[in-house]
């Protein structure tokens, strides 16, 4: 697609300034897969954002019953888990666990069904976010290391499990234009594929 085609599609409320830096890093994909994906502009706020990395969320890995606490990356809309947002029942906020990449990484070279380069190839696939149910996210220095979730390994846990007060501190990331851009391209491709090429008719 023509990237002037492209930006018909890419966010409307984004200042010109904003806009601009969006496009310059959407045309230097996938080369830029670094730190730009994250921002410090959001850092004081109290919500939870889609796309945030956060400490201390619990995990159970049915039929397994033991309960962990872990990091990991928000995939529920901003909008949906906002408390000042008025329902008709409680939401629940949707999570995803990271993996460290280089324990990823280790885990394969150990299955000898595999080659060197296959291993290798499958790597850098995921750090050029080709692989539709996996998240690359690179290191950010002194407080977060390089890693990866699986958009097919989902948990959630009521709104309010998560004090908005302490949002800040538990904290460990939040997307820039960029990396929510890629992030919510990626949950599209995961999730919703209109072309299943599944016939599927209506009720008879």
């Amino acid at each position: 697609m023509n990237f002037d085609d492209l930006k018909i599609y890419l966010p409307k409320y984004l200042s010109t300034e904003s806009a601009e830096e969006l496009y310059e890093s959407l045309r230097d994909f996938p080369q830029n897969i670094d730190q730009r994906i994250y921002t410090t502009y959001l850092k004081e706020e109290p919500v939870i954002f889609q796309g945030d990395g956060l400490d201390n969320l619990i995990v159970v890995n049915l039929p397994e019953v033991e309960k962990k606490n872990v990091p990991a990356m928000i995939i529920s809309n901003t909008c949906d888990i906002d408390p000042n947002n008025a329902r008709n029942f409680p939401s629940q906020i949707i999570y995803t666990p990271f993996i460290n990449f280089a324990k990823y990484s280790d885990m394969l070279k150990k299955d000898s069904s595999k080659s060197i380069e296959q291993i290798e190839g499958h790597l850098n696939s995921i750090k050029k976010q080709h692989i539709t149910q996996i998240f690359y996210l690179p290191p950010i220095n002194d407080v977060f290391e390089e890693s990866i979730v699986f958009l097919d390994r989902v948990f959630n846990i009521g709104s309010g499990f998560v004090d908005r007060k302490r949002v800040k501190d538990i904290r460990l990331f939040t997307l820039s234009d960029y990396g929510n851009y890629l992030f919510l391209f990626k949950l599209s491709l995961h999730f919703t594929r209109i072309q299943d090429k599944v016939e599927r008719k209506s009720l008879i």
